[in-house]
């Protein structure tokens, strides 16, 4: 159960920052440098599925052996790492796959992702170690 409300905290921050992210401040900057590569309205269920599955990811890989060892730097430290790792498979592989992916999007995008994914852990790990949500 205590893997649920981590997960739980995890994904209500990592999604409510990255809608920001994504419909606001950095919307016109994907706009401009991927045109025509962009969908007019999202696949919202796919990404669905990704937001469901990476937070899974961030709660095993990063946040849960950080809460377990009492280490707020291990979680965030892990949960950089994961980001970076995740989002430079997907940049790296459109990056070399695909004509017209732009090299400073994808710069950004790993940067993002690794920032937003230490960010989450450690405000989960806070939230988690605050409300006792972690029980060894």
């Amino acid at each position: 159960m205590k893997f649920f409300w981590v997960y739980l905290v995890a994904a209500f921050i990592f999604l409510a920052i990255d809608a920001v992210w994504l419909g606001y401040v950095a919307r016109d900057f994907y706009k401009s440098r991927m045109g025509d590569l962009l969908l007019d309205q999202p696949r919202f269920a796919i990404a669905a599925g990704f937001y469901a599955i990476f937070v899974i990811g961030l709660v095993y890989f990063a946040i849960a052996p950080g809460l377990a060892a009492g280490s707020f730097w291990l979680a965030v430290f892990n949960a950089g790492l994961f980001g970076m790792f995740c989002y430079m498979t997907y940049d790296a592989t459109n990056l070399s796959t695909m004509k017209g992916f732009d090299a400073t999007v994808a710069m950004v995008d790993i940067i993002w992702g690794a920032a937003l994914s230490a960010f989450t852990a450690g405000v989960t790990y806070a939230i988690a170690s605050a409300f006792s949500l972690w029980h060894n």
